[in-house]
């Protein structure tokens, strides 16, 4: 499956590669567009990026703190889909996307016609790059790395992908559906999530952009719901 189309150029966004090239001297961020959502486009670290040519110093400091606003990840790109393709799920209401890296997933929900969508990450860079994505796509996200503040405005719908490989997140997966009348995780790291009240819905697949030669498995991505009856949509 291809993941980057070489013949599709953009323009380069100066502020986001400025940040990738304090961890990676080569780096650059463009405007590229995904094979799985051709509805939208991210800023993402370039495809050819000198990933084999990386100092010790340079692959230090992306273990330290890896930037994971500049790759879409397989995770993000299927559940934007998913929703892309089940619009009522957020339309008219409002949205939280939790751990929002990128900003995919808040792209699809803007763009399928939430009310409001708000994106959460504790990465300030992250929160820059979704606000450039938001202007990239024409759509109007507003970010907040505060998840608490959020929840006391309240949400209808939560989504998250990507945030399952880590224990610290498992008490607010705990909590979202007590948040929201509706939360959609997708993970490619957990195959068969054990957590009630969450139910297996679909799965997808894809690749991460830029492609990190993933193992085949983390391509493979599984999609969790859980619903109950909602309330009206919230109208702030």
């Amino acid at each position: 499956m291809p993941i980057f189309d070489s013949h599709f150029h953009q323009p380069e966004h100066p502020g986001l590669t400025e940040h990738i090239r304090r961890l990676l001297s080569g780096g650059k961020i463009t405007a590229t567009r995904l094979p799985l959502t051709p509805e939208i486009q991210l800023y993402l670290l370039n495809q050819d990026y000198p990933q084999h040519n990386l100092t010790r110093e340079q692959t230090q400091a992306l273990m330290n703190d890896p930037p994971f606003w500049s790759f879409c990840w397989s995770s993000g790109q299927v559940l934007a889909r998913w929703v892309l393709d089940r619009k009522e799920l957020v339309r008219g209401r409002r949205v939280l996307d939790f751990g929002t890296g990128s900003g995919i997933v808040s792209v699809a929900a803007a763009l399928s016609g939430a009310r409001k969508v708000l994106a959460c990450d504790i990465d300030p860079v992250a929160l820059e790059a979704v606000k450039a994505n938001a202007e990239l796509n024409r759509v109007q996200i507003e970010v907040s790395k505060d998840f608490e503040s959020l929840s006391a405005k309240g949400f209808d719908v939560i989504l998250a992908a990507d945030v399952l490989y880590d224990v610290d997140i498992f008490p607010f997966v705990k909590k979202f559906p007590e948040l929201a009348s509706e939360v959609i995780l997708a993970d490619s790291r957990v195959r068969d999530l054990t957590l009630e009240p969450y139910r297996k819905v679909g799965q997808g697949v894809a690749v991460t952009c830029p492609d990190l030669q993933e193992p085949e498995e983390f391509r493979h991505v599984s999609i969790y719901r859980t619903s109950r009856k909602a309330k009206a949509p919230l109208t702030s």
